[in-house]
Protein backbone atom coordinates (compact mmCIF):
# COMPACT_ATOMS: atom_id res chain seq x y z
CA UNK A 1 0.00 0.00 0.00
CA UNK A 2 2.78 2.39 0.30
CA UNK A 3 3.41 2.27 -3.18
CA UNK A 4 0.48 2.32 -4.30
CA UNK A 5 -0.18 5.84 -2.10
CA UNK A 6 3.44 6.82 -3.27
CA UNK A 7 2.59 6.15 -7.06
CA UNK A 8 -0.78 7.97 -6.42
CA UNK A 9 1.04 11.20 -4.80
CA UNK A 10 1.58 11.71 -8.53
CA UNK A 11 -1.54 12.06 -9.38
CA UNK A 12 -2.40 15.11 -7.05
CA UNK A 13 -1.15 18.01 -9.53
CA UNK A 14 -4.02 16.62 -12.10
CA UNK A 15 -7.09 16.02 -9.82
CA UNK A 16 -9.09 17.94 -12.46
CA UNK A 17 -8.56 15.38 -15.35
CA UNK A 18 -9.35 12.70 -12.62
CA UNK A 19 -12.83 14.46 -11.73
CA UNK A 20 -13.67 14.64 -15.32
CA UNK A 21 -12.75 11.08 -15.97
CA UNK A 22 -14.60 9.53 -12.10
CA UNK A 23 -17.62 11.78 -13.28
CA UNK A 24 -17.75 10.03 -17.07
CA UNK A 25 -16.77 6.61 -15.40
CA UNK A 26 -19.81 6.83 -12.88
CA UNK A 27 -21.80 8.15 -15.94
CA UNK A 28 -21.14 4.64 -18.22
CA UNK A 29 -21.71 2.63 -15.14
CA UNK A 30 -24.66 4.05 -14.84
CA UNK A 31 -25.74 3.30 -18.02
CA UNK A 32 -24.58 -0.22 -18.41
CA UNK A 33 -27.11 -0.54 -15.05
CA UNK A 34 -30.12 1.16 -16.97
CA UNK A 35 -29.44 -0.98 -19.93
CA UNK A 36 -29.99 -4.03 -17.69
CA UNK A 37 -33.46 -2.44 -15.79
CA UNK A 38 -34.60 -1.76 -19.19
CA UNK A 39 -34.98 -5.56 -20.36
CA UNK A 40 -38.16 -5.95 -17.85
CA UNK A 41 -40.33 -3.06 -19.35
CA UNK A 42 -39.30 -4.30 -22.96
CA UNK A 43 -40.09 -7.91 -22.56
CA UNK A 44 -42.86 -7.25 -20.35
CA UNK A 45 -44.86 -4.04 -21.83
CA UNK A 46 -43.89 -5.07 -25.67
CA UNK A 47 -43.81 -8.90 -26.01
CA UNK A 48 -46.29 -9.83 -23.07
CA UNK A 49 -48.68 -6.83 -22.88
CA UNK A 50 -47.91 -5.92 -26.63
CA UNK A 51 -47.97 -2.43 -26.07
CA UNK A 52 -47.44 -0.46 -29.91
CA UNK A 53 -46.72 2.79 -28.25
CA UNK A 54 -43.76 1.11 -25.88
CA UNK A 55 -42.41 -0.34 -29.19
CA UNK A 56 -42.01 2.60 -30.80
CA UNK A 57 -39.98 4.43 -27.85
CA UNK A 58 -37.92 2.05 -26.36
CA UNK A 59 -35.71 1.43 -29.26
CA UNK A 60 -35.32 5.34 -29.43
CA UNK A 61 -34.47 5.62 -25.54
CA UNK A 62 -31.61 2.63 -26.36
CA UNK A 63 -30.44 4.57 -29.15
CA UNK A 64 -30.07 7.39 -27.25
CA UNK A 65 -29.15 5.51 -24.25
CA UNK A 66 -26.23 3.73 -25.92
CA UNK A 67 -24.74 7.14 -27.64
CA UNK A 68 -24.59 8.66 -24.24
CA UNK A 69 -22.90 5.43 -22.80
CA UNK A 70 -20.27 5.86 -25.86
CA UNK A 71 -19.51 9.30 -25.44
CA UNK A 72 -18.71 9.41 -21.82
CA UNK A 73 -17.16 6.41 -22.21
CA UNK A 74 -14.69 8.41 -24.56
CA UNK A 75 -14.38 11.19 -22.36
CA UNK A 76 -13.26 9.48 -19.31
CA UNK A 77 -10.83 7.00 -21.53
CA UNK A 78 -9.48 9.94 -22.95
CA UNK A 79 -9.07 11.73 -19.39
CA UNK A 80 -7.60 8.76 -17.42
CA UNK A 81 -5.27 8.62 -20.28
CA UNK A 82 -4.30 12.07 -20.82
CA UNK A 83 -3.56 11.71 -16.87
CA UNK A 84 -1.83 8.77 -17.08
CA UNK A 85 0.46 10.31 -19.62
CA UNK A 86 1.28 13.35 -17.98
CA UNK A 87 2.07 11.45 -14.41
CA UNK A 88 4.46 9.35 -16.12
CA UNK A 89 6.09 12.47 -17.68
CA UNK A 90 6.48 13.88 -14.51
CA UNK A 91 8.04 10.87 -13.15
CA UNK A 92 10.45 10.12 -16.01
CA UNK A 93 11.90 13.04 -15.60
CA UNK A 94 12.55 13.29 -12.25
CA UNK A 95 14.00 10.01 -12.47
CA UNK A 96 16.45 10.79 -15.16
CA UNK A 97 17.02 14.64 -13.18
CA UNK A 98 17.66 12.11 -10.17
CA UNK A 99 20.29 9.60 -12.13
CA UNK A 100 22.22 12.93 -13.00
CA UNK A 101 23.28 14.12 -9.65
CA UNK A 102 23.64 10.72 -8.52
CA UNK A 103 27.40 9.95 -7.04
CA UNK A 104 30.25 8.94 -10.11
CA UNK A 105 30.56 5.67 -7.57
CA UNK A 106 27.29 4.94 -8.42
CA UNK A 107 27.73 4.56 -12.08
CA UNK A 108 30.99 1.94 -11.14
CA UNK A 109 28.62 -0.14 -9.15
CA UNK A 110 25.17 -0.14 -11.73
CA UNK A 111 25.05 -1.38 -15.17
CA UNK A 112 24.03 1.57 -17.63
CA UNK A 113 21.64 -1.16 -19.68
CA UNK A 114 20.06 -1.64 -15.87
CA UNK A 115 19.65 2.14 -15.44
CA UNK A 116 18.22 2.55 -19.35
CA UNK A 117 15.64 -0.41 -18.38
CA UNK A 118 14.02 1.83 -15.50
CA UNK A 119 13.99 4.53 -16.79
CA UNK A 120 12.06 3.28 -19.98
CA UNK A 121 10.81 -0.02 -19.33
CA UNK A 122 9.75 -0.49 -16.00
CA UNK A 123 8.14 3.47 -16.15
CA UNK A 124 6.18 1.95 -19.31
CA UNK A 125 4.95 -0.92 -17.03
CA UNK A 126 3.70 2.28 -14.24
CA UNK A 127 2.06 3.93 -16.82
CA UNK A 128 -0.43 0.42 -17.55
CA UNK A 129 -0.84 1.07 -13.73
CA UNK A 130 -1.36 4.40 -13.47
CA UNK A 131 -3.34 4.86 -17.00
CA UNK A 132 -4.75 1.38 -18.45
CA UNK A 133 -5.46 0.19 -14.99
CA UNK A 134 -6.68 2.96 -13.14
CA UNK A 135 -9.61 2.98 -16.14
CA UNK A 136 -10.43 -0.33 -15.71
CA UNK A 137 -9.97 -0.55 -11.79
CA UNK A 138 -12.44 2.76 -11.49
CA UNK A 139 -14.98 1.94 -14.13
CA UNK A 140 -15.24 -1.58 -14.07
CA UNK A 141 -15.84 -2.04 -10.50
CA UNK A 142 -18.39 0.96 -10.26
CA UNK A 143 -20.05 -0.64 -13.03
CA UNK A 144 -19.94 -4.01 -11.30
CA UNK A 145 -21.62 -2.58 -7.99
CA UNK A 146 -24.15 -0.97 -9.90
CA UNK A 147 -25.01 -4.30 -11.92
CA UNK A 148 -25.32 -5.68 -8.23
CA UNK A 149 -27.93 -3.14 -7.12
CA UNK A 150 -29.76 -3.79 -10.19
CA UNK A 151 -29.90 -7.83 -9.41
CA UNK A 152 -30.99 -7.24 -5.49
CA UNK A 153 -33.71 -5.05 -6.61
CA UNK A 154 -35.17 -7.33 -9.14
CA UNK A 155 -34.39 -10.50 -6.30
CA UNK A 156 -32.72 -10.02 -3.34
CA UNK A 157 -32.64 -14.23 -2.89
CA UNK A 158 -31.44 -15.05 -6.17
CA UNK A 159 -28.68 -11.86 -6.31
CA UNK A 160 -27.49 -13.57 -2.71
CA UNK A 161 -26.87 -16.70 -4.52
CA UNK A 162 -25.12 -15.44 -7.20
CA UNK A 163 -22.65 -13.39 -5.63
CA UNK A 164 -21.79 -16.57 -3.09
CA UNK A 165 -18.98 -17.08 -5.78
CA UNK A 166 -17.86 -14.01 -5.44
CA UNK A 167 -15.13 -14.56 -2.21
CA UNK A 168 -14.43 -17.98 -3.70
CA UNK A 169 -13.14 -15.52 -6.81
CA UNK A 170 -10.99 -12.83 -4.54
CA UNK A 171 -8.82 -15.75 -3.13
CA UNK A 172 -8.22 -16.79 -6.31
CA UNK A 173 -7.04 -13.05 -7.65
CA UNK A 174 -5.08 -12.38 -4.62
CA UNK A 175 -2.97 -15.43 -4.79
CA UNK A 176 -2.86 -15.22 -8.77
CA UNK A 177 -1.69 -11.14 -7.99
CA UNK A 178 1.03 -12.81 -5.45
CA UNK A 179 2.40 -14.70 -8.39
CA UNK A 180 2.40 -12.23 -10.73
CA UNK A 181 4.28 -9.95 -8.63
CA UNK A 182 6.80 -12.10 -7.85
CA UNK A 183 7.63 -13.13 -11.40
CA UNK A 184 7.18 -9.44 -12.78
CA UNK A 185 10.10 -8.45 -10.53
CA UNK A 186 12.39 -11.34 -11.74
CA UNK A 187 11.12 -10.43 -15.51
CA UNK A 188 12.00 -7.02 -15.05
CA UNK A 189 15.25 -7.84 -13.51
CA UNK A 190 15.86 -10.02 -16.77
CA UNK A 191 15.25 -6.75 -19.13
CA UNK A 192 17.93 -5.20 -17.08
CA UNK A 193 20.38 -8.22 -18.14
CA UNK A 194 19.24 -8.12 -21.70
CA UNK A 195 19.44 -3.62 -22.05
CA UNK A 196 22.83 -4.15 -20.64
CA UNK A 197 24.26 -7.06 -22.90
CA UNK A 198 22.25 -4.99 -25.85
CA UNK A 199 24.54 -1.49 -25.07
CA UNK A 200 27.58 -3.02 -24.34
CA UNK A 201 27.51 -5.23 -27.35
CA UNK A 202 26.57 -2.04 -29.44
CA UNK A 203 28.66 0.63 -28.06
CA UNK A 204 31.39 -2.03 -28.65
CA UNK A 205 30.33 -2.91 -32.26
CA UNK A 206 33.69 -2.04 -33.48
CA UNK A 207 35.28 -4.55 -31.53
CA UNK A 208 33.11 -7.75 -32.06
CA UNK A 209 33.46 -7.20 -35.60
CA UNK A 210 37.56 -6.88 -35.67
CA UNK A 211 37.08 -10.26 -33.59
CA UNK A 212 34.74 -12.33 -35.36
CA UNK A 213 32.81 -12.35 -33.01
CA UNK A 214 29.48 -11.92 -34.39
CA UNK A 215 28.20 -15.34 -33.74
CA UNK A 216 29.07 -15.65 -30.19
CA UNK A 217 27.25 -12.64 -29.61
CA UNK A 218 24.24 -13.99 -31.45
CA UNK A 219 24.50 -16.71 -29.05
CA UNK A 220 24.54 -14.54 -25.85
CA UNK A 221 21.80 -12.49 -26.77
CA UNK A 222 19.81 -15.65 -27.46
CA UNK A 223 20.57 -17.66 -24.56
CA UNK A 224 19.73 -13.92 -22.25
CA UNK A 225 16.36 -13.25 -24.54
CA UNK A 226 15.29 -16.77 -23.73
CA UNK A 227 15.30 -16.64 -20.25
CA UNK A 228 13.70 -13.36 -20.90
CA UNK A 229 11.36 -15.38 -22.71
CA UNK A 230 10.76 -18.18 -20.31
CA UNK A 231 9.56 -15.55 -16.67
CA UNK A 232 7.03 -13.34 -19.53
CA UNK A 233 5.48 -16.96 -20.10
CA UNK A 234 5.06 -18.08 -17.00
CA UNK A 235 3.53 -14.86 -15.99
CA UNK A 236 1.41 -15.31 -19.18
CA UNK A 237 0.62 -18.97 -17.78
CA UNK A 238 -0.47 -17.31 -14.50
CA UNK A 239 -1.98 -14.34 -15.34
CA UNK A 240 -4.40 -16.17 -18.02
CA UNK A 241 -5.96 -18.66 -15.39
CA UNK A 242 -8.00 -15.26 -13.95
CA UNK A 243 -10.61 -15.78 -17.09
CA UNK A 244 -11.17 -19.23 -17.22
CA UNK A 245 -11.36 -19.72 -13.19
CA UNK A 246 -13.85 -16.49 -13.21
CA UNK A 247 -15.66 -17.64 -16.34
CA UNK A 248 -16.04 -21.38 -14.37
CA UNK A 249 -16.99 -19.83 -11.03
CA UNK A 250 -19.50 -17.52 -13.14
CA UNK A 251 -21.21 -20.27 -15.12
CA UNK A 252 -21.96 -22.16 -11.67
CA UNK A 253 -23.61 -18.87 -10.36
CA UNK A 254 -25.68 -18.65 -13.88
CA UNK A 255 -26.59 -22.33 -13.55
CA UNK A 256 -28.24 -21.67 -10.20
CA UNK A 257 -30.55 -18.65 -10.93
CA UNK A 258 -31.14 -20.08 -14.37
CA UNK A 259 -32.55 -23.51 -12.51
CA UNK A 260 -33.95 -21.32 -8.93
CA UNK A 261 -35.59 -18.57 -11.45
CA UNK A 262 -36.65 -20.65 -13.94
CA UNK A 263 -38.74 -22.16 -11.42
CA UNK A 264 -40.26 -19.39 -9.90
CA UNK A 265 -41.64 -17.81 -13.51
CA UNK A 266 -43.14 -21.29 -14.16
CA UNK A 267 -45.02 -21.14 -10.63
CA UNK A 268 -45.81 -17.74 -11.85
CA UNK A 269 -44.09 -15.74 -9.03
CA UNK A 270 -42.75 -13.59 -11.13
CA UNK A 271 -42.71 -12.28 -14.26
CA UNK A 272 -40.56 -13.36 -17.55
CA UNK A 273 -39.37 -9.36 -17.58
CA UNK A 274 -38.22 -9.51 -14.22
CA UNK A 275 -36.03 -12.60 -14.41
CA UNK A 276 -34.37 -11.77 -17.26
CA UNK A 277 -33.19 -8.44 -16.26
CA UNK A 278 -32.06 -10.17 -13.37
CA UNK A 279 -30.61 -12.45 -15.17
CA UNK A 280 -29.23 -9.51 -17.73
CA UNK A 281 -27.61 -8.05 -14.83
CA UNK A 282 -25.72 -10.89 -13.47
CA UNK A 283 -24.98 -12.01 -16.64
CA UNK A 284 -22.98 -8.13 -17.08
CA UNK A 285 -22.15 -8.31 -13.97
CA UNK A 286 -19.04 -11.35 -14.58
CA UNK A 287 -17.81 -9.09 -17.67
CA UNK A 288 -16.59 -6.60 -15.35
CA UNK A 289 -15.37 -9.23 -12.52
CA UNK A 290 -13.11 -10.95 -15.14
CA UNK A 291 -11.70 -7.31 -16.60
CA UNK A 292 -10.72 -6.67 -13.20
CA UNK A 293 -8.68 -9.76 -12.39
CA UNK A 294 -6.97 -8.99 -15.75
CA UNK A 295 -6.58 -5.36 -14.12
CA UNK A 296 -4.83 -7.23 -11.19
CA UNK A 297 -2.09 -8.47 -12.97
CA UNK A 298 -1.09 -5.34 -14.90
CA UNK A 299 -1.13 -3.57 -11.49
CA UNK A 300 1.17 -6.36 -10.10
CA UNK A 301 3.22 -6.03 -12.84
CA UNK A 302 3.41 -1.92 -12.26
CA UNK A 303 3.97 -2.12 -8.73
CA UNK A 304 7.21 -4.57 -8.90
CA UNK A 305 8.24 -1.44 -11.24
CA UNK A 306 7.18 1.28 -8.67
CA UNK A 307 9.27 -0.43 -5.98
CA UNK A 308 12.58 -0.27 -8.38
CA UNK A 309 11.96 2.54 -9.77
CA UNK A 310 11.07 4.68 -6.50
CA UNK A 311 14.31 2.57 -4.44
CA UNK A 312 16.55 4.16 -7.43
CA UNK A 313 14.85 7.35 -6.45
CA UNK A 314 15.66 7.02 -2.91
CA UNK A 315 19.15 6.73 -3.45
CA UNK A 316 20.69 9.49 -1.96
CA UNK A 317 21.92 11.76 -4.03
CA UNK A 318 24.93 15.02 -4.63
CA UNK A 319 22.06 17.47 -5.21
CA UNK A 320 20.83 16.23 -1.58
CA UNK A 321 23.57 16.94 0.05
CA UNK A 322 24.32 20.41 -1.32
CA UNK A 323 21.65 22.37 1.05
CA UNK A 324 23.21 24.81 3.20
CA UNK A 325 26.47 24.76 1.37
CA UNK A 326 28.48 28.45 0.05
CA UNK A 327 29.61 29.11 -2.87
CA UNK A 328 33.85 28.60 -3.69
CA UNK A 329 35.68 31.41 -4.68
CA UNK A 330 38.04 31.41 -7.42
CA UNK A 331 41.51 29.97 -7.07
CA UNK A 332 43.79 32.53 -6.32
CA UNK A 333 46.18 31.30 -4.30
CA UNK A 334 46.92 27.40 -3.45
CA UNK A 335 45.15 24.12 -3.40
CA UNK A 336 46.62 21.15 -1.13
CA UNK A 337 45.61 17.51 -0.42
CA UNK A 338 45.95 17.23 3.45
CA UNK A 339 46.52 13.44 4.64
CA UNK A 340 44.14 12.12 1.22
CA UNK A 341 43.37 8.59 1.45
CA UNK A 342 40.26 7.07 -1.35
CA UNK A 343 39.34 3.61 -1.58
CA UNK A 344 36.31 2.75 -4.02
CA UNK A 345 34.22 0.46 -1.54
CA UNK A 346 33.70 0.49 2.37
CA UNK A 347 35.65 -2.69 2.51
CA UNK A 348 37.79 -2.01 -0.34
CA UNK A 349 41.90 -1.37 -0.53
CA UNK A 350 43.01 1.74 -0.62
CA UNK A 351 44.09 3.18 -4.49
CA UNK A 352 45.33 6.44 -2.64
CA UNK A 353 47.09 6.90 1.12
CA UNK A 354 49.01 9.31 2.13
CA UNK A 355 48.45 12.01 -0.28
CA UNK A 356 50.05 15.65 0.68
CA UNK A 357 50.58 17.74 -2.15
CA UNK A 358 50.73 21.58 -2.00
CA UNK A 359 50.29 23.67 -5.76
CA UNK A 360 50.37 27.66 -6.16
CA UNK A 361 48.11 29.03 -8.18
CA UNK A 362 49.15 29.21 -12.04
CA UNK A 363 51.22 25.71 -11.60
CA UNK A 364 51.61 23.15 -14.04
CA UNK A 365 51.53 19.50 -12.10
CA UNK A 366 52.75 16.22 -13.84
CA UNK A 367 51.27 13.69 -12.45
CA UNK A 368 53.40 9.95 -13.45
CA UNK A 369 53.33 6.73 -12.11
CA UNK A 370 53.20 3.04 -13.54
CA UNK A 371 49.24 1.95 -14.48
CA UNK A 372 47.66 1.37 -11.53
CA UNK A 373 49.52 3.95 -9.54
CA UNK A 374 46.65 6.29 -8.60
CA UNK A 375 47.24 9.32 -11.47
CA UNK A 376 43.44 9.38 -12.45
CA UNK A 377 41.98 8.70 -8.91
CA UNK A 378 43.89 11.79 -7.65
CA UNK A 379 42.92 13.86 -10.47
CA UNK A 380 39.15 12.61 -9.67
CA UNK A 381 39.00 13.76 -6.69
CA UNK A 382 39.16 17.53 -7.32
CA UNK A 383 35.41 18.03 -9.49
CA UNK A 384 34.45 15.56 -6.18
CA UNK A 385 33.55 12.60 -8.44
CA UNK A 386 34.62 10.56 -5.63
CA UNK A 387 34.98 11.86 -1.89
CA UNK A 388 38.13 11.26 0.30
CA UNK A 389 38.30 8.53 2.73
CA UNK A 390 40.35 10.49 4.76
CA UNK A 391 41.71 13.59 4.53
CA UNK A 392 40.43 16.65 2.83
CA UNK A 393 41.11 18.70 -0.35
CA UNK A 394 41.37 23.01 0.26
CA UNK A 395 41.38 25.23 -2.10
CA UNK A 396 42.54 28.41 -0.76
CA UNK A 397 42.18 26.93 3.03
CA UNK A 398 38.72 26.21 1.75
CA UNK A 399 37.49 22.47 2.27
CA UNK A 400 36.09 21.22 -0.79
CA UNK A 401 33.40 18.99 0.24
CA UNK A 402 32.53 22.31 2.01
CA UNK A 403 31.41 24.04 -0.79
CA UNK A 404 28.33 23.70 -3.58
CA UNK A 405 29.17 20.97 -6.62
CA UNK A 406 28.43 23.55 -9.47
CA UNK A 407 30.76 26.34 -8.17
CA UNK A 408 33.48 23.53 -7.50
CA UNK A 409 32.83 22.67 -10.77
CA UNK A 410 32.69 25.39 -12.66
CA UNK A 411 36.32 26.27 -11.65
CA UNK A 412 37.88 22.88 -13.19
CA UNK A 413 38.21 22.01 -16.59
CA UNK A 414 38.58 18.59 -18.06
CA UNK A 415 40.62 16.62 -21.12
CA UNK A 416 40.40 13.23 -20.57
CA UNK A 417 41.94 10.53 -23.09
CA UNK A 418 38.75 9.22 -23.62
CA UNK A 419 36.60 12.08 -25.45
CA UNK A 420 33.14 12.15 -24.84
CA UNK A 421 31.33 14.12 -27.99
CA UNK A 422 27.62 13.87 -28.05
CA UNK A 423 25.35 13.26 -31.54
CA UNK A 424 24.94 16.51 -32.24
CA UNK A 425 26.34 19.42 -34.07
CA UNK A 426 30.00 20.57 -33.79
CA UNK A 427 29.07 23.47 -32.26
CA UNK A 428 27.12 22.26 -29.80
CA UNK A 429 29.62 20.18 -28.78
CA UNK A 430 31.98 22.98 -28.07
CA UNK A 431 29.25 24.79 -26.85
CA UNK A 432 28.76 22.29 -24.16
CA UNK A 433 31.41 23.96 -22.14
CA UNK A 434 29.50 27.32 -21.86
CA UNK A 435 26.35 27.51 -23.10
CA UNK A 436 26.24 30.79 -22.85
CA UNK A 437 29.01 31.89 -24.81
CA UNK A 438 28.60 33.68 -28.32
CA UNK A 439 29.21 32.63 -31.69
CA UNK A 440 32.56 35.07 -31.95
CA UNK A 441 33.67 33.02 -28.38
CA UNK A 442 32.66 30.34 -29.95
CA UNK A 443 34.90 30.41 -32.85
CA UNK A 444 37.55 32.30 -30.88
CA UNK A 445 37.84 28.89 -28.79
CA UNK A 446 37.72 26.86 -31.64
CA UNK A 447 40.80 28.34 -32.93
CA UNK A 448 42.80 28.64 -30.04
CA UNK A 449 42.37 24.51 -29.97
CA UNK A 450 42.78 24.46 -33.62
CA UNK A 451 39.32 22.91 -35.11
CA UNK A 452 38.38 26.22 -36.95
CA UNK A 453 40.42 24.29 -39.95
CA UNK A 454 38.97 21.04 -40.43
CA UNK A 455 35.69 22.52 -39.20
CA UNK A 456 35.12 25.06 -42.13
CA UNK A 457 36.28 21.45 -44.21
CA UNK A 458 32.95 19.95 -43.01
CA UNK A 459 29.95 19.41 -45.21
CA UNK A 460 28.24 22.09 -42.84
CA UNK A 461 30.78 23.80 -41.19
CA UNK A 462 29.93 24.00 -37.29
CA UNK A 463 26.39 22.76 -38.23
CA UNK A 464 27.67 19.45 -39.05
CA UNK A 465 26.66 16.54 -37.06
CA UNK A 466 29.32 14.71 -35.97
CA UNK A 467 27.87 11.15 -35.18
CA UNK A 468 27.81 9.17 -32.02
CA UNK A 469 30.59 9.71 -29.94
CA UNK A 470 31.81 12.00 -32.58
CA UNK A 471 32.81 8.78 -34.68
CA UNK A 472 32.70 11.37 -38.07
CA UNK A 473 35.64 12.78 -36.69
CA UNK A 474 39.44 11.34 -36.21
CA UNK A 475 41.21 11.32 -33.29
CA UNK A 476 42.82 13.95 -33.20
CA UNK A 477 40.28 16.27 -34.45
CA UNK A 478 37.59 14.93 -31.76
CA UNK A 479 40.98 15.60 -29.09
CA UNK A 480 40.98 19.51 -30.21
CA UNK A 481 36.89 19.81 -29.97
CA UNK A 482 37.71 18.16 -26.21
CA UNK A 483 40.23 21.47 -26.42
CA UNK A 484 38.10 24.04 -27.53
CA UNK A 485 35.56 23.11 -25.07
CA UNK A 486 37.85 23.71 -21.99
CA UNK A 487 39.12 26.51 -23.35
CA UNK A 488 35.86 27.83 -23.92
CA UNK A 489 34.92 26.75 -20.26
CA UNK A 490 37.93 29.21 -19.16
CA UNK A 491 38.10 27.36 -15.86
CA UNK A 492 41.11 28.48 -13.54
CA UNK A 493 42.12 24.62 -12.83
CA UNK A 494 42.97 22.28 -15.85
CA UNK A 495 42.87 18.77 -15.84
CA UNK A 496 44.59 16.86 -18.63
CA UNK A 497 44.10 13.02 -18.25
CA UNK A 498 46.30 11.61 -20.84
CA UNK A 499 45.46 13.53 -23.43
CA UNK A 500 47.47 12.94 -26.13
CA UNK A 501 47.78 9.27 -25.58
CA UNK A 502 45.98 8.21 -28.61
CA UNK A 503 47.20 10.07 -31.33
CA UNK A 504 50.94 9.72 -33.26
CA UNK A 505 53.47 12.58 -33.04
CA UNK A 506 51.68 14.84 -36.04
CA UNK A 507 48.55 15.06 -34.58
CA UNK A 508 50.13 15.59 -31.40
CA UNK A 509 52.04 18.61 -32.49
CA UNK A 510 48.86 20.13 -32.82
CA UNK A 511 47.17 19.25 -29.77
CA UNK A 512 49.76 20.33 -27.70
CA UNK A 513 49.94 23.75 -29.57
CA UNK A 514 46.08 23.81 -28.43
CA UNK A 515 46.93 22.91 -25.27
CA UNK A 516 50.05 25.39 -24.80
CA UNK A 517 47.53 27.99 -25.24
CA UNK A 518 44.73 26.34 -22.82
CA UNK A 519 46.97 25.85 -20.07
CA UNK A 520 48.41 29.67 -20.18
CA UNK A 521 47.92 31.12 -16.56
CA UNK A 522 45.90 28.50 -15.14
CA UNK A 523 46.25 25.77 -12.32
CA UNK A 524 46.84 22.81 -14.27
CA UNK A 525 47.33 19.05 -13.28
CA UNK A 526 48.48 16.86 -16.49
CA UNK A 527 48.99 13.08 -16.85
CA UNK A 528 50.91 12.74 -19.65
CA UNK A 529 52.94 9.85 -20.96
CA UNK A 530 55.49 12.08 -23.03
CA UNK A 531 58.07 13.70 -22.07
CA UNK A 532 56.97 17.38 -24.07
CA UNK A 533 54.89 18.61 -21.27
CA UNK A 534 56.49 16.92 -18.13
CA UNK A 535 59.54 18.43 -19.09
CA UNK A 536 58.40 21.93 -18.15
CA UNK A 537 56.32 21.37 -15.72
CA UNK A 538 56.84 23.49 -12.54
CA UNK A 539 56.30 20.36 -10.53
CA UNK A 540 56.61 16.68 -11.17
CA UNK A 541 54.39 14.13 -8.98
CA UNK A 542 55.41 10.76 -9.00
CA UNK A 543 53.19 7.89 -7.47
CA UNK A 544 53.60 4.26 -6.64
CA UNK A 545 51.10 2.08 -5.28
CA UNK A 546 48.68 5.09 -4.79
CA UNK A 547 51.49 6.93 -2.68
CA UNK A 548 53.41 9.64 -3.14
CA UNK A 549 57.22 8.63 -3.50
CA UNK A 550 58.66 11.60 -5.15
CA UNK A 551 58.61 15.69 -6.44
CA UNK A 552 60.57 17.76 -8.31
CA UNK A 553 61.91 19.10 -11.60
CA UNK A 554 62.21 16.71 -14.64
CA UNK A 555 66.21 17.11 -14.54
CA UNK A 556 66.52 17.23 -10.60
CA UNK A 557 64.55 13.96 -10.40
CA UNK A 558 66.97 12.48 -12.84
CA UNK A 559 69.74 13.31 -11.56
CA UNK A 560 68.53 11.79 -7.84
CA UNK A 561 68.03 8.77 -9.68
CA UNK A 562 65.43 7.43 -8.00
CA UNK A 563 61.74 5.88 -9.22
CA UNK A 564 61.60 8.88 -11.47
CA UNK A 565 65.03 7.80 -13.11
CA UNK A 566 63.71 3.97 -13.56
CA UNK A 567 60.66 5.17 -15.13
CA UNK A 568 62.10 7.22 -17.72
CA UNK A 569 64.51 4.73 -18.40
CA UNK A 570 61.55 2.06 -18.97
CA UNK A 571 59.36 4.11 -20.90
CA UNK A 572 59.86 8.27 -21.41
CA UNK A 573 63.23 7.33 -22.92
CA UNK A 574 62.25 5.07 -25.54
CA UNK A 575 58.38 7.08 -26.34
CA UNK A 576 61.13 9.75 -26.83
CA UNK A 577 63.35 7.94 -29.20
CA UNK A 578 60.41 6.87 -30.64
CA UNK A 579 58.48 10.19 -31.42
CA UNK A 580 61.82 11.52 -33.63
CA UNK A 581 61.41 8.51 -36.01
CA UNK A 582 60.50 9.84 -39.31
CA UNK A 583 58.43 6.20 -40.73
CA UNK A 584 56.67 6.15 -37.40
CA UNK A 585 54.50 9.75 -38.25
CA UNK A 586 51.33 9.13 -39.63
CA UNK A 587 49.17 11.86 -41.00
CA UNK A 588 45.98 10.76 -39.27
CA UNK A 589 43.69 14.00 -40.17
CA UNK A 590 44.38 13.35 -44.26
CA UNK A 591 41.66 14.56 -46.63
CA UNK A 592 41.26 10.97 -47.92
CA UNK A 593 41.21 10.05 -44.28
CA UNK A 594 38.79 12.27 -43.48
CA UNK A 595 36.82 11.79 -46.69
CA UNK A 596 36.70 7.97 -45.67
CA UNK A 597 35.56 9.00 -42.16
CA UNK A 598 32.67 10.79 -43.13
Amino acid sequence: MKTYRRLFAYIAPYRAYLAVSIVAGLLVSGLTALAALLVKPVLDDIFVRQDTAKLYFFPLLIIGLYAARGLSHYVHSYFIQLLGQRVIRDLRNELFAHMQWLPLAYFHTHHTGTLMSRIIHDISLMQQAVSTAVNSLLRQSVTMLALIGVAFYRDWFLATCAILVLPLASFFVVEIGRRLRRLSRHSQEEMGRLSLLLEEVLSSIAVVKGFGRERYESERFEQRNAAYYDLMMRSVRVGELGSPIMEGLGALGVAAVVFYGGQQVIAGATTPGTFFSFLTAVLMLYEPLRKLSRVNSTLQGAVAAAERVFSLLDTPSEAGQEAGKTALAPLREELRFADVALRYQADGPLVLQDINLHVRSGEVVALVGMSGAGKSSLVQLLPRFFEPSHGCITIDGVDISQVSLPSLRAQIGLVSQDVILFDDTLRNNILYGQPTATERQMQAAAVAAYVHEFAMQLSDGYDTLIGERGVKLSGGEKQRVAIARAVLRDAPILILDEATSALDSASEQVVQQALLHLMKDRTTFVIAHRLSTIRHADKIVVLHDGRIVETGHHDGLLERGGYYRRLYDLQFKLQESLDFMPSADIEPDSDRDRMAKR
